[in-house]
């Protein structure tokens, strides 16, 4: 219930999300034997909502959300930096897991940056995601795996525009419409850490969860959240001037912010010091 709220209160213009997100976790975790972990994977640009996501997961299950010793994250570029040591990697990853599902079977592993990390490694991670019943005597059944990634986010847009200049809204796009152009793309994407990837080539991703691209009336939403969230007064006149201070994209139509809410942070700052 607490993630269903959180989503529907803090999460703006992703429909697909709210309502894919909380039967995916709420069915995973009422399920007394899971065959599988539950892996999703979350696409789209940046400041849309990917991160915010995994946080209100996390809470939803952990007293302590991400703080709590049983949710790991896994940041790309930190963890995984060095394209020659991939082999390493793969050993760390894999002892790494095993060693925590061996504590707590309910672990939760986010991957942030699929997107920068390098190819072939996350599939040294398939044996966990697979149908076993167990790996050594253990486990992984419980377990819940995230990944987040901007790869996919052109094929997304392409959607979303599509619906747009048909004049239909983007509450009537449908999971169906995206989320087999978005496993493919991604899988075909070079520059993406699922290229050519045997999660997605023996369906071990149980959902691809497309992150639409936000517009002006959503960038005006984060706006009064976040500043009900600092303790004032929401100053209508200020709410516009941070969405207008964004950048939109296509050039010509100008309907999606190409930061999403990411900045708006920061640009609260210069109005409340």
């Amino acid at each position: 219930a607490a993630l269903q709220e959180n989503l529907d209160k803090r999460l703006f213009g992703q429909h697909l999300v709210s309502k894919v997100v909380v039967k995916a976790v709420r069915g995973f975790l009422n399920n007394t034997n899971a065959k599988k972990p539950l892996a999703l994977s979350l696409h789209g640009w940046t400041g849309t909502g990917k991160n915010f996501v995994s946080k209100i997961v996390a809470e939803s299950i952990y007293k302590k959300g991400l703080q709590s010793k049983y949710v790991h994250q896994f940041v790309a570029t930190l963890h995984f930096p060095h394209a020659n040591s991939i082999n390493l990697y793969k050993d760390q990853l894999q002892s790494w897991i095993r060693g925590n599902v061996s504590v707590c079977p309910r672990s939760l592993f986010i991957f942030d940056e699929m997107d920068k990390m390098h190819a072939g490694l996350i599939d040294s991670i398939k044996p966990f995601l697979d149908y076993y019943e167990l790996l050594d005597g253990v486990s992984y059944r419980q377990a819940i795996f995230i990944f987040l990634s901007n790869a996919g986010a052109e094929k997304i847009t392409e959607v979303a525009l599509d619906f747009w200049r048909n004049g239909r809204t983007r509450e009537d796009i449908q999971l169906t419409d995206i989320q087999n152009a978005l496993s493919v793309s991604v899988f075909n994407n070079k520059n993406s850490g699922f290229w050519h990837s045997t999660l997605i080539d023996r369906n071990l991703i149980d959902y691809f969860i497309p992150f639409l691209p936000l517009e002006y009336k959503h960038v005006k939403m984060c706006v009064r959240v976040e500043i009900e969230s600092r303790g004032y007064a929401v100053d209508e006149d200020i709410v516009s001037r941070i969405a207008e201070e964004m950048t939109y994209f296509p050039r010509e139509e100008r309907i999606y912010s190409d930061k999403g809410c990411k900045t708006v942070d920061a640009k609260l700052d210069y109005y409340y010091d």
